[in-house]
């Protein structure tokens, strides 16, 4: 199994000024590649028992740290990209609309909290909206390239439909260290149709 770099489904920079065009450019061209080529260099020396990424991840301890962190690192980023537009769609409808208001009491409410759980993760990793595995939402942080696919994540398993990188080479050539105006930033570049799509994807498996 290869892996390779998604392309991206808009110019670098189409989400300015949010995000800005450099960092676009570095974040995809030189770490979401170097998250490939050290996947597809562990997966040429352990070789994969499963069919897919999202499965390996799910076995994840099975394979060690360098699957750990470059499989989690194409997989986290490569939803990153997914679910940004420069014509985005900015509040949920339907089904997750639904669900947010009766987990959360409300938009304003999730979005205060995965802003939290950003500013809260120490050191690098991503703030996280997961499907769990009995159908509800909730939302969690992870360090590294880690995310509720893994095994070896305990405590908030299932599968990540909305995720927010807080690796300072995510923001910090325009947002210094900022992160909260880069957490709030975020919310003007994220398309609720991609994450829309992703969760009606998590409940059909379920």
């Amino acid at each position: 199994m290869s892996y390779t770099l998604p392309e991206l489904p808009y110019a670098y920079d189409a989400l300015e000024p949010h995000f800005d065009k450099e960092t676009m450019t570095i974040h995809h061209t030189r770490h979401h590649q170097a998250y490939v080529d050290n996947l597809n260099k562990a997966a040429g020396e352990k070789g994969f028992e499963e069919d897919s990424l999202e499965g390996v991840l799910k076995a994840v301890s099975k394979y060690g740290p360098a699957v750990r962190n470059n499989g989690g690192g194409h997989y986290n980023h490569s939803l990153f990209w997914e679910i940004l537009s420069p014509n985005a769609k900015t509040a949920p409808e339907g089904k997750l609309a639904e669900e947010i208001n009766a987990v959360f009491g409300g938009l304003d409410e999730l979005k205060s909290q995965i802003k939290q759980a950003g500013l809260t993760q120490f050191g690098s990793g991503w703030a996280w909206l997961y499907v769990k595995y009995n159908g509800t939402i909730g939302v969690t942080a992870t360090a590294n390239q880690d995310n509720p696919l893994m095994d070896t994540n305990i405590t908030s398993q299932g599968y990540p439909i909305l995720g927010v990188d807080v690796w300072e080479h995510a923001y910090y050539l325009k947002y210094q260290n900022k992160r909260a105006d880069y957490l709030d930033a975020f919310w003007s570049v994220l398309d609720w149709n991609a994450v829309e799509a992703k969760y009606a994807e998590v409940l059909a498996k379920l």
